[in-house]
């Protein structure tokens, strides 16, 4: 039994500091490239803002609303959450640092794509507001265009995702800060004294 658990530590740990998925992407011609990153983008978002239905919109709006306050929270947050996803994965080649290097592996690996991809829908949703279609869908089939053309270049995507990302993040943030306060006139609390 022993013996097993080992195995299953060891293949856990391979399948997370294997580069074959980058290796595998970088393979892709430049026109495989495009049409990944269009599916996984268009794909993803339709599932996020399917399943995360209130912050999911909100995270748009507010991205749409400010961007730059947006990018200017979410850069110091996405080095954040890189920093404990890159921790987490240094620690998974250890063998002391599994129990705490699966989670922020996770943390990492399932939060900034998901960020990204809202990202991604804001900026389609400006860019289609702009042509006079302000819708959702047009936004997600835009953005996962916009995701897609920058497939072309390996540097471009990279650049861009970051300021995406960041984009994401930070109005991401910015919604579940604001979670907490009163948004509608009729929640704000009433001075005893002025109570009728």
């Amino acid at each position: 039994m022993g013996a097993s658990e080992s195995g299953s530590e060891s293949a856990v740990v391979e399948v997370l500091t294997s580069g074959a998925a980058v290796e595998a992407y970088r393979s892709l011609g430049s026109l495989g490239r495009v049409g990944f990153q269009f599916a996984a983008t268009v794909v993803l978002a339709l599932v996020v803002l399917g399943l995360v239905q209130g912050y999911g919109t909100r995270t748009v709006e507010t991205a749409r609303r400010s961007p730059v306050i947006s990018i200017c929270i979410g850069l110091p947050s996405g080095l954040v959450l890189a920093g404990l996803a890159s921790t987490g994965y240094i620690l998974v080649g250890q063998s002391v640092g599994i129990f705490f290097g699966i989670p922020l592996v996770l943390l990492g690996g399932t939060t900034l794509p998901i960020l990204l991809v809202l990202g991604f829908v804001a900026v389609g949703r400006a860019t289609m507001a702009r042509l006079g279609r302000d819708r959702l869908g047009s936004g997600i089939l835009a953005g996962g265009a916009l995701c897609g053309v920058a497939g072309f270049s390996i540097g471009a995507t990279i650049l861009l995702a970051v300021l995406v990302a960041s984009l994401g993040i930070g109005a991401f943030v910015r919604v579940l800060m604001s979670a907490g306060g009163t948004t509608a006139p009729d929640e704000r609390t009433v001075p005893p004294a002025n109570k009728i």
